[in-house]
């Protein structure tokens, strides 16, 4: 790949590292493919609308959030428009994601059109825990021909209002047409399975989908729950970056390993940059990002908080050589309990492009810092109420799971000692400290308080178990008796001279010997 071509590995060895890539992702370089760089809403949603018009035979499109706006019902008459002129429409989105933002009224009138409409992992009394883990990807392929991947959700809040003085939500996305199309085809179909019947992959694609388009290699990244193939690929680039390798993501969450590669990375002289939101759409996290910042400050990676409403992009560039857009922020909750999709573009000019990108934005960021005798960090200002975006109905799993780790982080730290906290974390400390005394309290003088959770709560689970039984002994016998086990086959006996049957064994003939009468 080419980052690895720029530390000087040639022939065998960089054939041996593009196998580690390739594994590590789970996902092989595909060459031939023409890449778009698509910035923010006002050139994403004009291009995936185009697309949309101009669909022939099919489209294919999930998204996290889908919102019953302005924004949602133009998506909405576009792809219900297709479907009435017998273009094959598929759209899947989040059960969580969609809570509250789209009414059973917007799904219906896209089925009366004739789209085909599916939720992914809805929540289910019998799988008290399975709804953790969400589909986060945001996708559009057309015809096989045409994809789309980025951060971008359906919702006005990408938009903005100009009236009001609300700008719009900093998002990244990407345009690809060649042979990669092929992969964005084959993980949809991996998530539309998981809800129902397969989808037909060949019938989505076209005769030209294996057909070069450019010259730009990538990688499709379709990250499922527990393979971890984005967090592996976000080590290597990390290990491997020799120069420059600037970040931008809306919900970074600091684990210990990823900080550890980011830092050991600095130290080696490597650029290293973060860019992150100054203003979030769950107020109650930046607290909690804020905490993480002093273990990359201190070893010299620059940390900047974005000035606009919302910083919702999640991009990756390094060297100059690689870079990655895609729906995946930096947090385990994305690593490990959603499925998330990624392109990872290995082209110089496309990574040029993105690293003028990001120092554009920066001209738009402020730049957080050590300063001071207590090395207290010094950030932007909040915004002004007019610039803030109104704040979501609820947040994502990414963003919960992302403040639920920062907390575990620091309150570990607190308890086992193992790295010096920073003062901006005393205030998670405290509050993590309050927290168990309440408890304690409640417990002590109310009892039943916490006694009928506690039973309830096992009694949920335990009825979720019996319920998830019966249903797989009913699916046991349902299929026992539409497959009968076939009888056991037999094999022919030998061909033999037909002979009477004695009615008696016939007597043993004494053994010849000397004493024989």
């Amino acid at each position: 790949m080419a980052i690895v071509k720029s530390a000087g590995i040639t022939g065998r060895q960089h054939g041996l590292a593009e196998q580690v890539f390739s594994r590590a992702a789970g996902a092989p370089l595909v060459p031939g493919n023409d890449v778009h760089l698509l910035r923010d809403a006002r050139e994403n949603y004009p291009a995936w609308l185009r697309a949309i018009q101009q669909a022939q035979r099919s489209i294919l499109f999930e998204n996290y959030l889908i919102e019953d706006d302005e924004v949602g019902r133009g998506f909405a008459d576009a792809l219900a428009a297709r479907a009435r002129d017998g273009v094959q429409v598929r759209v899947l989105y989040d059960w969580l994601g969609c809570q509250g933002t789209a009414s059973r009224h917007y799904w219906r009138s896209l089925r009366d059109a004739g789209v085909e409409v599916r939720c992914f992992n809805p929540f289910q009394f019998d799988r008290p825990l399975a709804w953790l883990g969400r589909n986060h990807r945001k996708t559009l392929t057309v015809d096989g021909e045409v994809g789309f991947v980025s951060g971008l959700c359906v919702s006005h809040k990408w938009v903005g209002d100009a009236q009001k003085g609300v700008a719009p939500w900093r998002d990244t996305g990407l345009e690809i047409r060649g042979p990669a199309v092929s992969d964005l085809v084959r993980a949809f179909a991996q998530g539309w399975s998981t809800v129902g019947p397969p989808l037909d992959e060949e019938g989505c694609l076209s005769a030209r989908a294996s057909t070069p388009m450019g010259d730009v290699a990538l990688r499709v990244v379709a990250g499922v729950p527990w393979s971890a193939g984005l967090f592996r690929v976000e080590q290597l680039i990390a290990s491997l970056a020799r120069k420059r390798l600037w970040l931008t993501d809306a919900y970074f969450v600091g684990t210990a390993t990823y900080v550890q590669a980011l830092r050991a990375a600095s130290r080696d002289g490597v650029d290293v940059r973060l860019l992150v939101p100054g203003s979030s759409d769950i107020p109650a996290l930046r607290p909690l990002t804020q905490a993480g910042y002093r273990p990359l400050l201190e070893a010299g990676i620059r940390v900047y908080e974005w000035n606009g409403t919302m910083l919702h992009a999640k991009t990756a560039v390094a060297d100059g050589l690689w870079a990655r857009v895609g729906s995946s922020n930096l947090n385990p909750a994305s690593w490990l309990g959603n499925s998330e999709i990624d392109v990872a573009v290995e082209d110089a000019p496309f990574a040029q492009q993105m690293e003028a990108m990001y120092l554009q934005d920066l001209e738009h960021a402020t730049e957080v810092v050590l300063s001071g005798k207590a090395r207290r960090l010094k950030a932007s200002p909040p915004l002004p109420r007019s610039q803030r975006g109104a704040p979501g109905r609820r947040g994502s799993m990414s963003r919960a799971a992302a403040g639920a780790v920062r907390l575990g982080n620091t309150v570990g730290a607190a308890v086992t000692n193992h790295r010096e906290l920073g003062r901006t974390e005393s205030k998670v400390v405290f509050g993590a400290g309050v927290v168990p005394l309440a408890l304690a309290g409640v417990a002590l003088y109310w009892p039943y308080a916490v006694a009928v959770p506690v039973a309830l709560l096992s009694a949920w689970a335990g009825i979720a178990l019996w319920s998830r039984a019966v249903r797989l002994r009913r699916q046991e016998a349902q299929g026992s008796e539409q497959q009968p086990l076939p009888e056991p086959e037999v094999p022919p006996l030998p061909a033999a001279k037909p002979q009477a049957l004695p009615d008696a064994p016939a007597p043993r003939a004494p053994e010849a010997g000397p004493h024989q009468p």
